[in-house]
């Protein structure tokens, strides 16, 4: 979606991957600590290491609330997801020698290294089971309400306006989003995560 700020027009499109699915090696595939249940009313809420800022904007556009603090300590890190029940996604080994997560204490999934943002993306929904649901705010993780176009024609760029019925409102951040061109594109790749495998034929 595109999306405007009080201060100035934002667009908040990732780079268009192709999507693939890699052999990883059995010890780069880790560890899922917890169970995650997937209603639509409880999904489970991420929080990515300091090296997957383009996979939790992935994880908001695919309906989840995924949070990423650039430079963030990883004692920090840890810390938070166990005071606020966030899965702990991360690329880093060692994090995942930590009691707290060895224990369980905190649900964590390791990646394997050296992904595109929709291959990490894909391990992630494919490793917990996830499904695509309802686009967050790719800027912040917040829910989006609809907003009557009437109530927006002074804050929406004029070709938005013009060529858009639709637009949200980020709850958490206020941005205004509406469908651009870029989102048809997020929208394929989204739906190829929950498409079925295709059949292979014996000849």
């Amino acid at each position: 979606m595109s999306t405007t700020s009080p201060r100035r027009q934002v667009y908040v499109a990732p780079r268009a991957f192709l999507l693939s699915r890699k052999t990883f090696h059995p010890h780069d595939r880790l560890r899922y600590h917890g169970l995650v249940s997937n209603p639509d009313d409880n999904r489970p809420r991420f929080f990515c290491d300091a090296m997957l800022g383009g996979l939790a904007r992935w994880l908001r556009a695919a309906g989840y609330d995924a949070l990423f603090e650039y430079g963030i300590d990883d004692g920090d890190l840890v810390n938070r997801c166990r005071a606020n029940g966030h899965v702990l996604l991360s690329c880093d080994g060692p994090m995942f020698e930590r009691n707290v997560i060895k224990s369980g204490q905190v649900r964590a999934l390791r990646l394997p290294r050296g992904l595109s943002n929709i291959e990490a993306l894909r391990f992630v929904h494919d490793e917990l089971g996830l499904s695509v649901g309802k686009p967050r705010c790719m800027a912040c993780g917040g829910r989006l309400d609809e907003v009557p176009k009437h109530t927006i024609a002074g804050e929406a760029p004029p070709l938005a306006y013009r060529n858009c019925e639709q637009f949200w409102r980020c709850q958490r951040c206020g941005r205004l989003l509406w469908q651009g061109t870029h989102w048809q594109k997020i929208s394929r790749r989204l739906a190829e995560l929950d498409a079925p495998p295709p059949t292979t034929l014996n000849t």
